[in-house]
């Protein structure tokens, strides 16, 4: 009497594989969710800080950070370490000079003004999230008049909400395709070198390494086969 063969079926071998099949495709679409949310809540956060930009420059018809009234009319504390609350009212919003450090104290006014959730106290520099808010990896963000976007040898001075960096250059490019062109060097959105307190600039213009656009002329593309992780954009006003 010959030995008995002892095995899986077919039918049960299809079964695992189908369980595997579920498995892999429940971890996938997990990743695609959570990299869609991210997604959202950069453009969210990004919206939210532009509509605030607008509505106190409507209301005050001057610039947040900048305006020289500050203290006498949204309660800024005149002791304030940039500037003693006031910005010097020249139409930017810009960092430093006679310690004004508009780009810090912006959040206070957007915030004093009732424009944006949460309070914010400027100090210089800004070192955590109670002067600045901060992007959902943990860095700050900067809203200011500079050059500090786009190709960076080339840039032209204009107001920009930098998202601040170590963000992956798959989500960047993401949020660049649904605000705007989808390239990091033109449109309104596009890449920024920024770098928040104590971090590491983000890279640009090598395809090769861990950067995070392919070149460093108007058709480059965001490097996404590289996948950097530490990328940053700019909204550009």
């Amino acid at each position: 009497m010959g030995k008995r063969q002892n095995g899986f079926t077919l039918i049960e071998i299809a079964i695992v594989l189908v369980i595997i099949g579920l498995l892999l495709g429940g971890v996938l679409k997990g990743q695609e969710l959570i990299t869609s949310a991210r997604v959202r809540n950069l453009i969210s956060q990004q919206d939210g800080i532009k509509a605030a930009y607008f509505g106190f420059q409507d209301r005050f018809r001057a610039l947040p950070g900048d305006y020289a009234q500050a203290v006498a009319n949204i309660g800024v504390a005149a002791t304030a370490a940039c500037g003693g609350g006031n910005g010097n009212g020249n139409g930017q919003i810009t960092p430093g000079g006679a310690n004004l450090n508009e780009d810090i104290l912006v959040w206070e006014h957007l915030s004093r003004a009732g424009f944006l959730t949460g309070t914010y106290t400027c100090k210089a520099p800004p070192s955590d999230t109670t002067s600045n808010p901060s992007n959902p990896y943990g860095v700050v963000m900067q809203l200011d008049f500079d050059s500090v976007y786009g190709i960076t040898s080339t840039g032209v001075a204009r107001h920009n909400l930098k998202t601040g960096n170590q963000i992956p250059v798959d989500i960047m490019a993401e949020v660049d395709r649904k605000v705007d062109d989808g390239l990091p060097y033109t449109g309104a959105f596009q890449f920024s070198a920024y770098t928040g307190p104590g971090g590491t600039a983000p890279t640009e213009g090598n395809p090769a390494a861990p950067a995070c656009t392919s070149g460093n002329t108007a058709a480059a593309v965001w490097n996404t086969p590289n996948g950097s992780a530490n990328c940053g954009g700019a909204s550009v006003f």
